[in-house]
């Protein structure tokens, strides 16, 4: 499967097509920007020490990050590249394993839907994900809606 597609238009997204980000690697600088950014500086995220004696035996991403990185891979493959309009919510997500420093993620993604929903210029396209680490643990899964522009 490649890993990177031209920016579709809302009439290109077709229920049942299929794309798949590249891999990234999570690392600690991940882990400060975004405890900064946020302003999340939970100890299970940030102080090794207690996190080691913590239920997941050692650190693990903020939940909020794994959804970000989710949707930053989306927006990797190139698919909405210059074509969404905005993104508009999710009607469910779950984050069923943690994400460790280290691991190495990438996004499934399976378009579930596309609806025109009378606007002018763009259509509603539904996105199912699923994002996994390095063995094959789903992390992430959550289906992301986003408004896309229509071919001119």
């Amino acid at each position: 499967m490649a890993y990177s597609y031209e920016p579709h238009h809302f009439e290109e997204f077709e229920v049942g097509q299929e794309f798949e980000s590249v891999g990234r690697t999570v690392t600690e600088a991940d882990f400060v920007m975004h405890s900064a950014l946020s302003g999340d500086w939970t100890e299970l995220h940030t102080n090794a020490e207690y996190a080691e004696d913590g239920p997941f035996d050692g650190r693990i991403a903020h939940g909020p990050m794994t959804f970000v990185q989710a949707t930053g891979f989306v927006y990797r493959t190139g698919i909405v590249e210059r074509t969404a309009y905005a993104f508009l919510g999710m009607n469910y997500m779950d984050l069923p394993n943690p994400v460790y420093i280290g691991d190495t993620l990438s996004l499934e993604i399976e378009v579930s839907e596309t609806k025109d929903v009378g606007h002018d210029d763009a259509g509603l396209v539904v996105l199912d994900t699923v994002m996994t680490n390095q063995d094959d643990t789903v992390v992430f899964e959550g289906d992301m809606k986003f408004l896309i522009k229509h071919e001119e």
